[in-house]
This record gives C-alpha cells, sequence and structure tokens, in this order.
C-alpha cells in the first residue's frame, strides 16, 4: 500500500497526547452520559478505552458539571477534554480543573477580550485550546460576505480567531471546520490546511445514525485523511460511543494511516458461492477478535475469488463445492474439506 505523505502541521500537547507535529493521528469521542453522574461516565471511559480511545471529551454545559470535573480529572485514565459553549467562566473553571484541553466554539463564548482571558489561563496552566467552527454558528458578517456557511466562510472564520490566540503567543491550538454537509466539509479542511500549520481535528458534525453517519465520515474524513490532512478524528454519530471509535479505526487501518490489527478481506458473495460466507465471514471475525498482528486475511467464496484475487493475503481461504483451500500469498498449501476451512486456518495463524 503507498503511503499517505501527511502535511507538516505543529506539534500540540495534551497532557501524555501529542496532536500533530508528525505524531499518529489520534482517534477521539465523546461520551455520551450526564458528566454529574461519575460512575456512569468513568464507565463509559473505560469502555471507550477498551475500544481503543486515546482522548475523550466530556460535555461541561453548566456549574454543576464543572464541579465534579476536578474528581473526573483524577479518574480519567485519559487526557480529558472539556467542551464548552456559550459561558467563557465555565471554560476558565474547566482549565482550572485540570482538563488538558478545552472545546470553544469562539463565535458564541463571548467575544475577543473573554476568548483572551481563556487563552492567558490555559497557557498558564498548560491546557490546549480547540477552535471548533461550525457551520451552524458562524459570524452574521461571514455569513452576509458569502452568502452563507460555506468553507470560505468557516476558513476565515477559523484563522479570525486563531489570529487573536497567536497574537497572545499561544500556539498550543488544534482547529476544527465541521458542517453536516460532507462536501462542504473537506472543502473547508482543504483550504486551511493551505493557509495555516495548525493541527487539524477532522469530523463531519452531526453525521448521523450508525451506517449512513459512517459512510458520510468516512467520505468526508477519509478524504481528507487521503491528501495528508489531519492529525486528530472524531466520527459523529448517533450510536453508542464505542461504535465512533471502531469507525475510526476502520478508516485509519483503510488508508494504511494506522493499524490496529488484521485486516479482513472477503469477497460479496454471487451465485457462484457454495458456502454461507456470511456466517463464515463472521467466524473468523471472532477469530480474530483481540489479534495485534498486522496481517491481511482473506475469505473467499469460490475459485474464481480465490488465491489469485487474493494473492496479497498473509493467509486465506477459498470455498468450493466440497471443498476448500488454505493458501499465503496465492500459493495453495493445503486442500481441505470445506467444513474443516475454520479450523486449518485457525491451526496456520498460530503457526504464525
Amino acid at each position: 500500500m503507498t503511503e499517505i505523505a501527511r502535511k507538516e502541521t505543529r506539534a500540540v500537547k495534551a497532557d501524555g497526547v501529542t496532536i500533530g507535529g508528525g505524531a499518529p493521528v489520534v482517534i477521539q469521542s465523546m461520551t455520551s452520559t450526564k458528566t454529574t453522574d461519575l460512575p456512569a461516565t468513568l464507565g463509559q471511559i473505560e469502555r471507550l478505552i477498551e475500544a481503543g480511545c486515546e482522548l475523550v471529551r466530556v460535555a461541561v454545559p453548566d456549574r454543576e458539571a464543572l464541579a465534579v470535573l476536578p474528581d473526573l480529572v483524577k479518574s480519567c485514565p485519559l487526557p480529558l477534554v472539556a467542551d464548552i459553549h456559550f459561558d467563557h467562566e465555565l471554560a476558565l473553571g474547566a482549565i482550572e480543573a485540570g482538563c488538558a484541553k478545552i472545546r470553544i466554539n469562539p463565535g458564541n463564548i463571548g467575544g475577543t477580550d473573554k476568548l483572551v482571558s481563556l487563552v492567558r489561563q490555559a497557557e498558564k496552566r498548560g491546557a490546549a485550546i480547540r477552535i471548533g467552527v461550525n457551520a451552524g454558528s458562524l459570524e452574521r458578517d461571514l455569513l452576509k460576505k458569502y452568502g452563507g456557511p460555506g468553507p470560505e466562510a468557516l476558513v476565515e472564520s477559523a484563522l479570525r480567531y486563531l489570529a487573536v490566540l497567536e497574537g497572545e503567543k499561544f500556539f498550543n491550538t488544534v482547529v476544527s471546520l465541521k458542517a453536516s454537509d460532507v462536501y462542504t466539509t473537506i472543502r473547508a479542511y482543504r483550504l486551511f490546511s493551505d493557509r495555516s500549520p495548525a493541527p487539524l481535528h477532522l469530523g463531519v458534525t452531526e453525521a448521523g445514525p450508525l451506517l449512513s453517519g459512517s459512510i458520510k465520515s468516512a467520505i468526508g474524513i477519509g478524504s481528507c485523511l487521503a491528501d495528508g490532512i489531519g492529525d486528530t478524528i472524531r466520527v459523529s454519530l448517533t450510536a453508542p460511543p464505542e461504535e465512533e471509535v471502531a469507525v475510526a479505526k476502520q478508516i485509519l487501518q483503510a488508508l494504511g494511516i494506522r493499524r490496529f490489527g488484521p485486516d479482513l478481506v472477503s469477497c460479496p458473495t454471487c451465485g457462484r458461492c457454495e458456502v454461507d460466507l456470511q456466517a463464515l465471514v463472521a467466524e473468523v471475525e471472532k477469530l480474530l477478535a483481540g489479534d495485534v498482528r498486522t496481517l491481511k486475511i482473506a475469505v473467499m467464496g469460490c475459485s474464481v475469488n480465490g488465491p489469485g484475487e487474493a494473492k496479497e493475503a498473509d493467509l486465506g481461504i477459498s470455498a468450493g463445492k466440497k471443498k476448500g483451500l488454505l493458501f499465503r500469498r496465492g500459493q495453495v498449501i493445503r486442500t481441505v474439506e470445506q467444513q474443516q476451512l475454520l479450523q486449518v486456518l485457525a491451526e496456520e495463524l498460530r503457526k504464525i
């Protein structure tokens, strides 16, 4: 697989996690629990960690949520990001509570003076800031200038606020430019990437439920990543946040940017298929669960899509009418009864 050349960006620190500066693309998600319910929130964070999350964000909508942040920061194994809207006092409090990063939408935080006060507090405490520009909350003058929340408007808004932070000599900043329209999002990230070295948080906002939201995110996030753009990603789904992490990992692995375990390839089935391929693939998925090796495993449903089509696979099986093949790198190494395919695949995996 051809390696994607990533664009150079500044390194931003969020406690022990580096965003940008050539560091691996960071996977993050956001809790869906009430932040004030510490057991539920920490339980969900533990599940996110098990899924592969590396940075976690929590909503801080009010003083009650702010009050639990010190305890949450102490108990959270991951760097904690506070999501703030409308009230810069909550943002100041989140930094004081020890959050590694705060996410703000400068368009609704209360003006430049309040933004500057946040920057100074973040600098003092070593916190990072994400400037999160959203199509739904752009400044009126930009909407008028560009005739709506297009990519140019998103970029100008982000650069406007970034200039305030950099004017204060603060560079520990990540930027996001999100719209629910996929192509608007892609164009905005491409435009911004040409104009600033600030690291970028990728995502398609309000992407939707699991299937359609995953598709939108794969197109939006994946297109930017394929261009070498993006330093951290969040797949926004109307689904359990663990699903967001799973989809994010699949996007990164599909592009060869990061590897989290075996890459399972299988044919889509057709009238030539002589086996219940969906069931067989499901069993192979279970077999590979927890395996962290960067192998390519193929499961094919007939001789046409057998060793030839999957010759790049480290290991594969191909089902026939009664017999099946076990192959490595396109070379057949065993012919077995069809019902033995899963067993011989497992045996061969143990040998590698």
